[in-house]
């Protein structure tokens, strides 16, 4: 008998007025795996990941994490579900005015009763494992993009989650940079066991960091591979959204 998953979709169905974003979306993640998510702009991408953390309630069918239904929880209970959760946001969303070792700290000072003197130690143990760790008095005017995207890492990583959640993480950043954080997502799922979440359409993102992948096309898991199976299949809609069908590659230049 299989383990049960650590985070479950069965049949979502998701709508804004009559906007159908998920129309019955089903897929998996196993403990200590990372599921990258690719689809077209609007396919639903966000919208999964809102309703994992309970931001959105799905129309109908279950969106399950650890076995427990999301919409079903009390606010007490989402609560210390979100405990168990880190999510790096695509654009930081670092405090302007608050160090990068206090932004990366507050996770532990809202909802935690840890001393200073345990909430520097755990700040500085995740700024060692993003790799800067001489970071801590740096205000997020003073970093660049791709550091700044490591403090969303150690910020995801303070509160020692078992899922972690990263929204389009190469958004933003050049290759050189992008390739050094792909690493670090890798290292971190390889090292800590957590279970993740990755938004991204960045091609070199996705073969480095997952282990699967999940293609969204009108609401509905179309395809979900291992990334090498999944970048060699043949079907028409992965190879249309890649450009390699023959129909994309004999258009008209516009």
């Amino acid at each position: 008998m299989s383990a049960q998953p650590v985070i479950r979709f069965d049949d979502v169905y998701k709508s804004f007025a009559e906007q159908a974003v998920l129309a019955g979306l089903s897929f998996d993640v196993p403990r200590g795996k990372t599921l990258a998510i690719m689809g077209a702009s609007g396919s639903g991408k966000s919208v999964t990941l809102r309703t994992i953390i309970g931001l959105l309630a799905p129309d109908s069918g279950r969106v399950m994490v650890e076995g427990r239904a999301v919409a079903e929880m009390n606010a007490g209970e989402l609560s210390e579900m979100r405990r168990t959760m880190g999510y790096v946001f695509q654009e930081g969303a670092l405090i302007n005015w608050l160090s990068v070792g206090e932004n990366i700290a507050l996770p532990l000072r809202e909802n935690t009763d840890k001393s200073d003197e345990e909430i520097r130690a755990r700040v500085q143990d995740k700024l060692d494992a993003v790799h800067i760790p001489d970071a801590w008095d740096k205000l997020p005017s003073e970093i660049s993009g791709g550091m700044k995207k490591r403090v969303g890492l150690a910020r995801a990583l303070v509160t020692e989650p078992e899922i972690i959640l990263y929204d389009e993480p190469n958004a933003g950043l050049d290759p050189e940079i992008a390739r050094s954080i792909n690493s670090t997502i890798r290292e971190l799922s390889e090292t800590l066991n957590v279970t993740s979440i990755v938004v991204e359409h960045r091609l070199d993102c996705v073969r480095r960091v997952a282990d699967e992948v999940l293609f969204l096309h009108a609401g509905k898991a179309l395809i979900q591979l291992p990334p090498d199976e999944f970048f060699s299949s043949d079907h028409p809609r992965l190879q249309r959204f890649f450009g390699t069908h023959p129909e994309t590659q004999n258009a008209p230049t516009p």
